[in-house]
């Protein structure tokens, strides 16, 4: 009888006039959204471009980049036999996918007196081409709430070498610049907030071929200026790098180059990943991982479409902070000190 009780009051709970309870939003973490858009360096990885434009399978990993490249060369008739089928080959058995990467590119960018072809040029366009017809609503919604914190005074960079950021901010009348490593000048410029609506692309963007390198050691005239180095260093040693849609970006070669490698007690930093929950013992050993990097691992639910509702309220929340002036984390629990001169004397008072 007891029983027949309980399952009565649990489909109650369940429905009600026949509608299913909304699901509870998931809470945002105070130390997370009490961050004003200025303090933030929003890093954009695969998992947002496949959101936006899930029907383009170049956006959804390394090996569907290839892939896609590799069936752009053979559309065009770019490869011998040979060549074609070791590069199948090497991509179905999951061979160093950077070094097929590598290689690919080499074959379809031949020096000829020192004048490179431009097949490669042609493939990356044909791979990319029409991105604007192929992005999704939900996607879109990511994308707003992007360039809502840029606007605000976040920077942006991203390990894509699409543009779809650019060209939805096109479409609402707004103009950001796409921005790779070989132009110092102009990398040394947002890393000193003087571009905050530049898109700063650390693999390079498709429309300048020439930009895209896939290895650290593409980047040796950056990374021998001391000076762009260490005002990019200074990024993720004073703002909140946030991770979106980013996995394991943290162990890309050119990430740890330009970030992690010339940065001491990392575990001392503050930076933020959000990521779907997912399988708990993977959630849990990412969570692990992170925090020595100075990372907070934070869910935003269980399902990939929940990160679009959650980005908006937390975005939302950041902007909102940012232009009211409200307290930060600190000042939250009425232990925030605050400082007064009188003649000179400086005192010091805790707001109750």
């Amino acid at each position: 009888m007891a029983s027949n009780v309980s399952l009565t009051l649990d489909k109650e709970a369940l429905l009600e006039d026949g509608i299913p309870p909304t699901k509870k939003p998931r809470k945002l973490l105070p130390s997370l959204k009490t961050k004003r858009p200025q303090e933030l360096v929003l890093v954009i990885g695969t998992g947002i471009s496949a959101a936006v434009a899930p029907q383009v399978p170049a956006l959804k990993s390394w090996k569907g980049l290839i892939q896609a490249l590799l069936d752009a060369a053979i559309d065009f008739d770019l490869l011998e036999d040979e060549e074609r089928k070791k590069f199948q080959k090497c991509l179905r058995e999951d061979k160093n996918l950077i070094h097929v990467a590598h290689d690919l590119i080499q074959k379809l960018s031949p020096r000829t007196s020192n004048v490179r072809s431009t097949f490669f040029k042609d493939c990356l366009y044909e791979v990319f081409d029409d991105l604007e017809s192929k992005m999704e609503d939900t996607g879109k919604q990511l994308l707003q709430s992007v360039l809502h914190l840029m606007e605000n005074g976040a920077l942006v960079l991203t390990t894509n070498f699409d543009n779809l950021l650019e060209i939805y901010a096109a479409d609402q009348g707004k103009q950001l610049e796409s921005l790779d490593l070989t132009d110092e000048k102009k990398v040394l410029e947002w890393a000193q907030e003087k571009r905050k609506l530049s898109v700063l692309h650390i693999h390079g963007v498709y429309t300048n071929p020439s930009g895209i390198v896939l290895h650290p050691a593409g980047y040796q005239n950056v990374l021998r200026n001391t000076e762009v180095m260490r005002e990019i260093q200074k990024l993720y040693e004073t703002k909140s790098f946030l991770f979106l849609g980013c996995g394991w970006t943290v162990d890309d070669t050119t990430f740890q180059a330009l970030f992690l490698e010339a940065v001491k007690h990392k575990s001392d930093l503050e930076h933020f990943m959000l990521v779907r929950r997912g399988d708990v013992d993977e959630f849990k050993k990412l969570r692990e991982n992170m925090l020595d990097k100075g990372i907070k691992v934070i869910s935003y639910g269980n399902e990939y479409a929940d990160l679009p509702e959650y980005f908006e309220r937390l975005t939302d929340e950041i902007s909102n902070r940012g232009r009211a002036g409200l307290p930060r984390e600190g000042q939250l629990n009425g232990t925030a000190g605050a400082h007064t001169e009188v003649k000179g004397m400086e005192f010091t008072y805790f707001s109750p």
